[in-house]
């Protein structure tokens, strides 16, 4: 497949997958107030040296900004639970639940590929988990002050990048890819200070765990064995019990890890996604998507394309994030050394064996679904769409949402009537002609009418993705004190593979006013 021997991981994709069932699954829990949460904190039964407990600084005169039903479904709060005055001054900060232990985690990491030393929560408090119908998820109010890992920070998050956060999270799972999740945002007039005056504001974060690669780079840095251990065994008796079974549950932990990193990554490349920082310390040992600073989705197709201004060198540009990955994978591989008696080759072979193939097959799976295929894609038919892409500069979505139309059998596109949408997007329309031939062809092994195709690409190609423009334009009205047109993206983004025609204008490419917006690690 496209992205296989000395150019692998290479590959950009797109498409759809089942979401993971602890992830994504609807609960049956009774609903109840926000009152009625019982936490308790499985991380601050970790030694004292995990972590600083401390309380939130809170926010003067909170408002709420957003709030995601579908997040508050998945822990049993009541539709309207997070409206209420009470829910306020806990979601801003200013009342811990009293069943709650806040507290700010240490972890370390490398950051644009160098050793940083110790990091750690440096504006987030983790208050502790409250189970699900499919299992506990931790919660951490992102923004609520300064804790002993902020360095130079002030510990405050603006209502800017909390924006960003919050809407991210909730379109990620809307599109099926695995991702932390975003309870609310609650606001501030409380100013605080960037390359401009902004103002305060607080995410209400949702994980099943926080743990990152960083997390065990950590205690490896510090020489801390029996902290490394520690920390292994509360993921894997926490989030993977199964893996007890195992000869070696560290190894076995490795190879998961790079399993849903590898499938994490192929979902990315598939809808587009720029995640703009994956420093070690915003991987989750998980699989999950996790820190949303200056992250994208692919508009016009480049696959050089570095979405966070601060990436000078172009690290973690769109087409290098799988190499990437890998990277970070041995980074962590290296740090569980110790509890690998000490054999690199075993380390290296736990990350090899498993990250490339999960990847490639996640990969050539999706883009099957994407381009209405019986099976996975092919090499050949890759290597022509994405040149096709590069030098056309299609618009990512788009594209593929166009192609959803397109009538299997050449004849019954009406003298190309059927196919000029999908041609319009490209510079050379007789390239893109010669490929929808080549598509075509592919497609007649296919046996579905062409109705069932469409509809099940229609399933995995996504008419609406966050684009800068829309959150940029949400974040100014949201400024204003404005706050429907945020809600109204939050619809939008809900369904995303849905046509919903009254928001087609948030479908389309980048205004003239968003041509040159730039996110950064600021955002």
């Amino acid at each position: 497949m496209i992205g296989g021997g000395a150019g692998r991981w290479e590959s950009h994709g797109a498409g759809s997958h089942a979401p993971p069932d602890e992830i994504m699954n609807a609960p049956d829990l009774p609903l109840r107030s926000i009152d009625e949460l019982d936490f308790d904190n499985s991380f601050a039964r970790l030694p004292p040296r995990f972590y600083t407990r401390l309380a939130p600084w809170g926010l003067p005169e909170p408002r709420l900004v957003a709030a995601s039903t579908e997040a508050a479904a998945l822990i049993g709060l009541d539709d309207g639970a997070l409206a209420t005055p009470d829910a306020l001054q806990w979601l801003a900060g200013n009342r811990v639940p009293a069943a709650a232990d806040s507290l700010a985690a240490v972890y370390s990491g490398h950051q644009f590929g160098v050793w940083a030393g110790r990091l750690g929560d440096g504006r987030a408090h983790l208050l502790g988990e409250v189970r699900g119908d499919a299992g506990p998820w931790e919660l951490q109010l992102k923004g609520a002050g300064r804790t002993p890992y902020s360095r130079m920070g002030d510990g405050r998050a603006v209502l800017r990048s909390s924006i960003r956060e919050f809407l991210c999270s909730e379109a990620m799972a809307a599109l099926g890819i695995p991702t932390t999740r975003a309870l609310a945002i609650v606001g501030s007039e409380l100013p605080v200070q960037r390359e401009e005056t902004e103002t305060a504001a607080v995410v209400t974060r949702m994980s099943p765990s926080f743990v990152r690669f960083g997390s065990f780079q950590h205690w490896a840095a510090a020489d801390d064995i029996d902290a490394l251990q520690a920390l292994a065994d509360h993921v894997i008796d926490r989030h993977r019990p199964a893996l007890r079974e195992r000869p070696d549950p560290v190894d076995a932990l490795l190879r998961d890890v790079a399993q849903r990193t590898g499938e994490l990554l192929a979902r990315w490349q598939a809808v587009g996604f720029m995640h703009g920082v994956m420093n070690t310390d915003n991987m989750s040992v998980l699989g999950l998507t996790i820190d949303y600073g200056p992250f994208g989705f692919m508009e016009g197709f480049d696959g050089g394309h570095v979405c966070n201004h601060s990436d000078s060198a172009g690290r973690y540009r769109f087409s290098h994030q799988p190499r990437v990955a890998h990277w970070n994978l041995l980074a962590l591989a290296g740090a569980l050394l110790p509890l690998l008696d000490g054999d690199r080759e075993r380390a290296r072979a736990a990350v090899d064996d498993v990250y490339g193939p999960a990847y490639d097959n996640c990969f050539a799976r999706l883009m099957g679904a994407k381009l209405g295929l019986a099976g996975a894609a092919d090499e050949a038919l890759l290597v022509g769409l994405y040149g096709l892409l590069q030098r056309s500069r299609c618009d990512y979505t788009s594209f593929f949402r166009r192609l959803s139309a397109l009538p299997a059998m050449a004849a019954d596109a009406a003298g190309g009537r059927h196919d000029a949408p999908l041609l319009d997007l490209c510079i050379d329309r007789d390239e893109c002609a010669a490929w929808l031939r080549e598509w075509r062809a592919r497609l007649a092994t296919d046996a579905r009418p062409d109705a069932a195709r469409q509809a099940a690409m229609r399933r995995c190609n996504p008419k609406y993705v966050l684009r800068n423009w829309v959150a940029e334009s949400a974040i100014r009205a949201a400024r204003e004190g404005e706050y429907g047109e945020l809600r109204q993206v939050q619809r939008c983004l809900a369904r995303p593979f849905d046509d919903q025609p009254e928001f087609d204008h948030l479908a389309a490419p980048p205004p003239d006013w968003a041509a040159q917006l730039e996110v950064s690690c600021s955002s």
